[in-house]
């Protein structure tokens, strides 16, 4: 660049022969003086490119503007070709859960249910009015926390309890009894605190007592036959396998989800798998655990419990979904709570008592 030009004044373009400097005072040129300014300084080049004043984009030099500038500063101007990084491992197929806890936990409620079952019929109804008492504080304290409904705990617990032992005693009736009374009692107690949200209240405990104890109450009339320990063996194998075949099959070759809205891990492939080693398992069970039953009622069976216990995944799915949770509890590690094991027992225990009836009656 020429020495000359650096001292040239703004707009003249340096054009025109140098004048010398200007004279300092009033003799000096105002219109020459508005269009002197200092040298601005040279911003770093953002990404885009160089700006001027006004947004619009300017030209680069080819060069650097300064003595310290290394053509490596721009991005635009790279000094060699960036390597590209490595690929990233592939990552394995994961279950989801802790696969060791949900077996070891699984065993150990297997063993309790198949001793109290046979052992003691009792102690097992014992065990069904736990259970349901445990399922009813999960459902409750979530609908509180996440929903603002405070469905009444104590007479869902008490009347939840009755009412399976009503049905192991005195049969149907005896359960549809507590029902009623369960759901009175509900909107009774309510009475006690303030008027506002009564009705999100008491719906949400009358809904609780028909989810959790009444239709675990099936299981306890599933007990009631001569062989009461059989048939609830039975119900209680086709769920597992059930829920066993759908996990498999789905974990393994799963590609078409079932109902991606409610319940993203659950495909087609897994409810096929579910629906074959049901009905392979009903086979075996009618032909050779229920008296006076066939295996071809093992098939219509084993179809019915994949399709219920299927349908009662997804119910629960769908309350835990609107709820924002993933499980409904803590207390069993591998598994969730207790609620999240009784989701599809709970809907197929009817299923199972009805056709049992049907097929080889409920003596």
């Amino acid at each position: 660049m020429n020495d000359s030009s650096w001292g040239a004044p703004a707009g003249s373009g340096g054009g025109g022969p140098y004048q010398g400097p200007a004279p300092a005072g009033p003799a000096y040129d105002r219109h020459q003086a508005a269009q002197t300014r200092p040298m601005p300084i040279v911003p770093d080049v953002p990404a885009g490119g160089f700006q001027d004043g006004h947004g619009r984009g300017a030209a680069r030099p080819s060069g650097p503007l300064f003595r310290d500038e290394t053509p490596h500063e721009h991005p635009q101007e790279p000094m060699s070709s960036p390597t590209p990084p490595p690929p990233a491992p592939r990552q394995k197929k994961s279950a989801g859960r802790d696969l060791g806890a949900a077996i070891g936990v699984g065993v150990g409620l297997g063993a309790v249910i198949i001793a109290s079952l046979f052992i003691w019929k009792p102690a097992f109804v014992g065990v069904i009015a736990v259970a349901v008492v445990v399922g009813l504080w999960e459902l409750t304290s979530r609908l509180q926390e996440r929903k603002a409904i405070k469905a009444p705990l104590v007479p869902l617990a008490v009347g939840g309890a009755a009412m399976v032992v009503a049905g192991y005693v005195r049969g149907p009736e005896g359960a549809w009894v507590a029902m009623a009374l369960t759901a009175l009692a509900v909107l009774v107690w309510r009475m006690t605190e303030p008027p506002e949200g009564y009705l999100k209240d008491v719906t949400a405990g009358v809904f609780a007592a028909f989810y959790v104890p009444f239709l675990a109450t099936f299981v306890a009339l599933l007990l009631t036959a001569d062989d009461g320990p059989q048939r609830v063996l039975t119900f209680l194998i086709l769920t597992v396998v059930s829920d066993t075949g759908a996990y498999a099959i789905g974990w393994r070759f799963g590609k078409h989800k079932l109902a991606p809205r409610i319940s993203p891990g659950k495909t087609r492939e897994g409810l096929v798998g579910a629906v074959t080693f049901a009905m392979a398992a009903g086979a075996l069970c009618m032909e050779f655990m229920i008296d006076e039953g066939a295996w071809w009622q093992g098939l219509v069976l084993g179809l019915a419990v994949a399709a219920s216990a299927t349908l009662g995944d997804l119910g629960e799915s769908m309350i835990k979904r609107d709820l924002g949770i993933k499980d409904m509890g803590t207390l069993l590690p591998g598994h969730g709570g207790i609620m999240d094991r009784l989701d599809s027992l709970l809907p197929t225990a009817p299923v199972v008592w009805l056709l049992l009836a049907l097929f080889v009656g409920t003596a």
